[in-house]
């Protein structure tokens, strides 16, 4: 197909999405449930179909040399398909936000005046590598009343076919609109600045990728976006920390899965308990093939420490997202010098400190700017299904409309709704 039929293509998924939108808004929670039902089914009983499209996006992948963090986000197996289908229950476990009243009061004049829920009308998103996000969004913008156009990356984009026919399959079978969810099917570069120049179709764009993507979202983006997302994450090992806590939760931070945007990117080390933490914490951190780089201080403590491979951490390793067994450690000699840091290099993503000191967790609970703080837990649980919204659609570190992971109360606005009986303005 040509470049120009693409595009007008591209045009009547708008149209039909806007559409698609309003028969939505109007749909009973029990036909979307009915809806996300089939779509978990479907991910259960096709897997096969599922698994052999990603091995091909994965073949194709390794001969184009994909980094092994993009081979890891691409990868899907059957226990992350079946975690795929869990969080599309847990969306429909959840109650649905649509049409939802707060705030109501009776104001002194006699009218009843409250907030009510309703969808944002078609969110646009464009991502990278994991083919989760196709089915986790979709489902998130089904429940809250979202049509939804989606354009994955091409090397995914036979897994992604496969999921958006598998969903909008789902769809048709529960006799919801189909069109509530659509799939660019087109790796053409050029299709992405065209969705981001279709402001009179799309109300909401949220990126999910690398920085290059989310940076170009931004500058060409005529509707809102969700431009953050970029995960620099810090803990810091505070002089009162248990060193035992402290060693498990740097090790699930940095390890769990160090591929993600939650997982650990610098580790920052009070000066007093860094002697004890240090070497068990770097032996601990070997056995899965941890790269440290250490400012002056830590590579010293470590000394003929063989555990882990150290070596020295350059101006570029603070502030830096690794997405790899690679994790930057330095000394410091202070609360204050931890928060001076993270303020510094910090992405506004997660930030954690380990302490036993109320007063040491007060501070940093309430002077880190970050869209999820933790005392004595891993950044690893910044994500939508841990935080009990069934899955997210993005974790935001902007602070409009949304933060953090977004769910589907973050896929909702609000109208006024003004109850009166003959009430008119003196």
């Amino acid at each position: 197909m040509s470049t120009t039929a693409v595009s007008e293509q591209l045009l009547t998924m708008g149209r039909a999405a806007r559409v698609a939108s309003r028969a939505l808004a109007k749909l009973h929670s029990q036909a979307k449930d009915h809806a996300l039902t089939g779509i978990a089914r479907a991910l259960r009983t096709r897997q096969e179909e599922v698994l052999a499209a990603n091995r091909q996006d994965l073949e194709e992948g390794k001969r184009a040399g994909l980094s092994a963090a993009m081979l890891d986000r691409l990868l899907l197996d059957a226990e992350r398909l079946d975690g795929i289908a869990q969080g599309v229950d847990g969306v429909v476990a959840l109650p649905d936000p649509v049409g939802e009243e707060f705030d109501g009061r009776l104001l002194p004049n006699g009218l009843r005046i409250a907030r009510r829920r309703v969808p944002l009308g078609v969110i646009g998103a464009v991502y990278e590598s994991r083919p989760n996000v196709t089915v986790d969004i979709a489902a998130l913008c089904l429940k809250s009343g979202n049509a939804c156009i989606l354009r994955g990356g091409k090397e995914a984009i036979h897994s992604n076919a496969v999921l958006a026919r598998l969903v909008r399959g789902a769809l048709a079978e529960a006799g919801a609109p189909v069109d509530a969810v659509q799939f660019v099917e087109s790796t053409d570069r050029a299709l992405v600045l065209q969705l981001l120049q279709m402001k009179d179709s799309i109300d909401l764009m949220i990126p999910r990728g690398g920085a290059d993507l989310v940076r170009f979202v931004a500058e060409h983006a005529t509707m809102p976006a969700v431009t953050g997302g970029i995960g620099v994450c810090h803990t810091y090992v505070d002089k009162s920390a248990d060193l035992d806590g402290a060693v498990r939760i740097t090790e699930n931070a940095k390890v769990q899965r160090p591929t993600v945007c939650n997982a650990l990117d610098c580790l920052l080390v009070h000066s007093s308990v860094a002697p004890k933490l240090l070497p068990p914490l770097a032996k601990e951190l070997g056995k899965a093939g941890v790269e440290l780089h250490c400012d002056a201080r830590s590579l010293a403590l470590l000394g003929a420490q063989q555990a882990a491979r150290a070596v020295p951490a350059t101006d570029q390793d603070w502030g830096k997202e690794f997405l790899a067994l690679v994790l930057a450690v330095k000394v410091v000699d202070s609360l204050d010098e931890a928060l001076a840091h993270i303020e510094r290099y910090g992405s506004g993503h997660s930030e954690a400190i380990i302490t036993e000191d109320h007063a040491a967790a007060t501070r940093f609970l309430d002077e880190v700017d970050a869209a999820a703080v933790f005392v004595n837990a891993s950044t690893r649980f910044t994500d939508g299904g841990q935080f009990g919204l069934g899955a997210e659609v993005a974790i935001s570190t902007s602070k409009l409309h949304a933060r953090g992971p977004m769910g589907l109360r973050e896929l909702t606005s609000y109208k006024w709704v003004v109850q009166g009986s003959g009430h008119v303005r003196p």
